[in-house]
């Protein structure tokens, strides 16, 4: 009742910072959950996508965000669309949780390394699984950059729809 919506985005978004950075997600609903808080906080803030207080620095798209996004905006929006989201959201695809076992070092994972558009990866290592909080992320920011340049048109239009339902199955999966 007291508190600052722009304080609760910001803790939902550390929260969900420090859950998302892991290799594997232990609990999905309650990763559901924190996403939604997150961006029923930013969209009550009143500013939209543009608003300032949305951005919480990225100064590059992560990879594999970037990486499945091109793939959705690759098909039209459609059944297949978004079954494709709902397996990400679930875990499964791009969102396999890093199960390696055997290897200590999350930060030394040497395998097939493919980055965007089927290039090397930037960093020389396996990005982290797509992550349903920094796609939205991504997807915002990059619908920010169309806005602010005033290029909308079909791909805005393709972007908010994945928003859209990127968040209604998320609610489906949080309750």
């Amino acid at each position: 009742p007291g508190a600052n919506l722009n304080d609760i985005a910001n803790q939902a978004d550390d929260l969900l910072e420090t859950m998302e950075s892991r290799p594997a997600v232990p609990d999905r609903k309650l990763l559901a959950r924190l996403v939604l808080i997150r961006e029923e906080a930013r969209n009550m803030m009143g500013g939209g996508i543009l608003d300032e207080r949305n951005n919480r620095g990225l100064s590059t798209l992560p990879e594999a965000e970037v990486n499945f996004l091109s793939k959705l905006v690759a098909l039209r929006p459609g059944k297949t669309v978004e079954n494709m989201i709902r397996d990400v959201m679930h875990g499964k695809d791009e969102d396999a949780d890093n199960l390696d076992i055997g290897d200590e070092d999350p930060n030394n994972r040497q395998k097939t390394l493919s980055g965007i558009a089927g290039r090397g990866s930037v960093t020389g290592r396996k990005p982290l699984p797509v992550r349903p909080g920094m796609f939205l992320e991504t997807v915002s920011k990059v619908l920010g950059g169309i806005y602010a340049g005033n290029v909308s048109g079909i791909t805005a239009q393709h972007l908010e729809w994945v928003h859209q339902k990127t968040l209604e199955i998320l609610q489906e999966m949080a309750f």
